[in-house]
């Protein structure tokens, strides 16, 4: 997998070049290396992997060729655009010759592998090989620690004791149950296929079948079989070695045939293994059922036009419930001074019942004082690292089912503190950057738009975790369970994929010690990003020969600078126009962007530009935007000073006819008219935060941008105590509508100028007095949310909330902070 990360980061520099940069010898060079690196490529993406001690060997120099030739390549890049020659005398050996001849000689061995595996491998050793292929510390058993004594699950039980009981159809019924490894499916699969109404009262016929990780469908088939030979007498077991995988499937279908049966799959993977067993299962018109468990939420929606059951993690008192139980049984109390700390332990586990399970089987041998029970507690990492196979084994088979693509993406959140919520926009940047995002040159999508799906396919099969969404559903900030974090940062070492260094000290401690990878992340609470600069920079520097692609993921993130003096701005280099493939740019403070020059090298277009934050409004001219085209998201910072002529002459945007995302900050005091800004109509989402001073009259020609779904305006944008909005004022696309801290006392619009609303936010307005009832026609409102705003407001907005309800309306909700209490 480190071999396959190195390889398409290497793919991706070299794809992003500009040619225009190299000279004739260069270029040569720079494409020999590419056809080599897409050699490896297709191997290592393949399925041709014949001999495997020989290939694991191979994936190393693989992995350490390709960090080589994207350190050269960069550095090449940088010495161009730099006009300066190296100066590094540690690096001059890593020239474009050196690792295009290192790269060839791989591939050489390579082919040669590849030629004598082809003739020699049976179809016994390809068994043997895939078995052998996972270079993982995980094995392979997906046993789940099964325990009589379950908590939480009752709501879960009763749900699908339902679905397996009701139902308006006698149609067959598919019943999914997905969710994380070890959060419960089978045991709760395996409560409900014991159930007395299930066993005893309603089917004839229950079998139980697991998917073993190296599908083999003769194996599902056999013991699908046995269970129904035992409850039958139509055919004796030692029938069945003899007939071949059609036969036993006819065998099966026809034991089932007519009868009510109940047949659990259990642990499915893949709709490949759905598919080549779902003709087994007749339908017979009488209400059977078949429940898959499965940690693949595709899967589970795929196998049936039904919701799969998602399984949640258990709550505090629940895992205490289970975890206390488990140590000293249901019919005997814990020692009182022991509660407090068992509820800390049970808290550290984040719901998951298996990790619940391994630590209460680590409590039940250590001695039952609150000396111990602390200890466990300060040392939970690695109570649960000394049971690799019970505890990240079963969370290591999920890993190792991820198709290799998704394998770099996962292993990326090994860089993030832990319980640290990521930004998603931030999480696709960093894999576009990396290179791990390819797609092929037929496809019509973006890289951001392959890259959410495959965050999306993650969160799928329940590797991580969705914590936040956006109003129209898109994640915002995602998460991985502890433990799963555990697993991916011995992975990602173990695999060379990245150098993680942990510390609690206030002090950053650097290794001492050489490491041939090429990425690494440094995670302290206590510690900023600007505390380890200059210790870093020190470190790199001394061990130049063994980093290589360096590329440093700091585990602390600060936010943007936002209040600097409103006069001072930074200018930035003119090289930026030669980076033809800048996808984000966000620049620290208010910065001058200088409009591009025109020469030899046709510079003056960054085609791949999407989001620019940070941009100084004297930067706002048409040579500029002309310039960046296909810019998505933009952040300008207003700025006064006696040349800002922003006051006097049109901002025209209108050659932005991608954006679709605009934030305006200003500082002066000095108003500038609305009218001077020309939107495009691609616009989407707008801000304006500050001193603007629009009037309210010119806020209500916003409403002629026909797809503006989100609205902001803070900090006193507008001026004007009335807010007064006519027939022919309708915000047609608007979903989202906040206010904060504006000073305007009366709202008088109808529901007709909002119809597509869904949620209104307002904040600290507490000189606004009424909200007019008329907004609750809206039929798209879900919610009305005030903090801090003034009685009279928050008295229209309870009347609402209770006339809608008077007529049979629950949907909208009413939701109110203020100092005199939460309503």
């Amino acid at each position: 997998m480190a071999a396959y990360s190195a390889v398409t980061c290497l793919l991706q520099t070299l794809e992003q070049r500009n040619p225009q940069l190299f000279d004739s010898l260069t270029a040569k060079a720079l494409e020999s290396i590419h056809a080599t690196a897409q050699y490896f490529y297709n191997f290592l993406e393949g399925s041709g992997n014949k001999n495997v001690e020989k290939i694991k060997s191979l994936e190393e120099k693989i992995r350490i060729a390709a960090n080589h030739a994207k350190y050269a390549v960069e550095l090449k890049i940088s010495d161009i655009m730099d006009d300066i020659s190296y100066t590094n005398a540690t690096v001059q050996q890593e020239d474009l010759p050196v690792v295009d001849d290192e790269m060839d000689t791989i591939k050489k061995e390579m082919m040669e592998i590849i030629a004598s595996s082809f003739n020699t491998t049976t179809h016994d050793d390809d068994d043997r090989i895939l078995e052998l292929s996972r270079d993982s510390l995980i094995g392979t058993s997906s046993t789940y620690l099964e325990e009589d004594i379950v908590h939480g699950l009752d709501d879960d039980l009763e749900i699908i004791i339902k679905r397996l009981l009701t139902g308006q159809s006698r149609d067959l019924e598919i019943v999914t149950i997905t969710g994380m490894g070890g959060i419960g499916k089978t045991t709760l699969a395996r409560k409900a296929y014991n159930h007395l109404a299930i066993r005893i009262y309603h089917f004839d016929i229950l079998a139980w079948v697991t998917i073993s990780q190296e599908f083999r469908c003769r194996n599902v088939l056999l013991e699908a079989l046995r269970c129904i030979s035992k409850q039958t007498v139509s055919f004796n077991a030692k029938d069945y070695d003899n007939k071949d995988d059609s036969d036993l499937a006819g065998l099966v279908k026809k034991e089932l045939n007519g009868r009510r049966y109940l047949v659990v799959v259990d642990d499915i993977w893949s709709k490949y293994v759905w598919d080549s067993i779902r003709g087994i299962f007749p339908d017979c018109n009488n209400r059977s059922r078949v429940l898959l468990t499965t940690r693949e939420t595709e899967v589970a929606i795929y196998a049936t036009t039904s919701s799969p059951h998602k399984m949640n993690l258990l709550d505090l008192d629940n895992s205490w419930k289970l975890l206390r139980d488990q140590v000293f049984g249901l019919e005997h109390d814990h020692p009182p001074e022991l509660g407090e700390i068992g509820k800390e332990i049970a808290e550290k586990c984040q719901g998951l019942p298996f990790t619940i399970s391994v630590i209460s089987g680590h409590l039940s041998k250590v001695d039952r004082t609150l000396e111990s029970w602390k200890d466990v507690a300060q040392t939970l990492r690695e109570v649960l690292a000394i049971h690799p196979d019970k505890c990240l084994g079963v969370l290591g088979l999920s890993y190792h089912h991820l198709p290799i693509h998704l394998k770099p993406c996962f292993l990326s959140m090994a860089c993030f503190l832990e319980d640290f919520q990521v930004d998603t926009r931030r999480l696709i940047q960093l894999w576009i950057a990396e290179g791990f995002i390819r797609m092929s040159a037929r496809s019509r999508k973006s890289l951001e738009e392959v890259a959410e799906y495959y965050l999306e396919d993650l969160i799928s099969r329940n590797l991580i975790m969705a914590r936040k969404r956006r109003f129209n559903g898109e994640i915002k900030a995602c998460a991985m369970h502890d433990l799963l974090r555990e697993f991916c940062l011995i992975e990602a070492k173990m695999t060379k994929f990245i150098y993680v260094v942990r510390t609690d000290q206030e002090v950053l401690t650097l290794p001492t010690q050489k490491h041939n990878g090429g990425r690494f992340s440094f995670q302290s609470p206590f510690c900023s990003a600007e505390d380890f600069l200059p210790d870093l920079s020190t470190y790199f520097v001394q061990h130049a020969l063994f980093i290589s692609a360096i590329s440093i993921f700091l585990g602390y993130w600060s936010s943007p600078i936002l209040h600097e003096q409103c006069w001072s701005y930074i200018t930035v280099p003119g090289t930026i126009w030669l980076m033809k493939n800048l996808r984000h740019v966000y620049l620290g403070s208010s910065s001058y962007l200088p409009s591009p020059r025109i020469s030899e090298l046709e510079i003056g277009i960054l085609p791949n530009l999407e989001e620019l934050s940070g941009l100084c409004s004297f930067s706002c001219t048409n040579d500029i935007f002309k310039s960046i085209p296909n810019l998505k998201r933009l952040m300008v910072r207003v700025s006064y000073s006696k040349e800002d002529v922003m006051t006097k002459r049109l901002i025209d945007m209108s050659s932005l006819t991608k954006l679709e995302a605009l934030k305006c900050f200003r500082n002066a005091w000095e108003g500038i008219s609305i009218r001077r800004f020309s939107f495009p109509t691609s616009l989407k989402m707008l801000t304006l935060t500050g001193n603007f001073l629009f009037s309210w009259e010119e806020i209500s020609t916003l409403a002629l941008l026909p797809n503006l779904e989100k609205l902001k305006l803070k900090e006193s944008p507008a001026t004007g105590e009335v807010w007064r909005l006519s027939d022919d004022d309708k915000f047609q696309s608007l979903k989202l509508l906040i206010f904060s801290y504006l000073h305007f006392q009366h709202w008088e619009a109808s529901s007709d100028s909002f119809p597509n609303l869904k949620r209104l936010v307002l904040k600290n307005c507490s000189f606004l007095r009424e909200i007019l009832t008329d907004f609750g026609e809206i039929c798209t409102l879900e919610s009305i949310e005030l903090h801090y705003c003034g009685i009279g407001a928050e008295d229209c907005a309870r009347k609402i909330e209770q006339e809608q309800e008077d007529m049979g309306n629950n949907s909208l909700k009413v939701y109110i902070h203020s100092s005199r209490g939460k309503f």
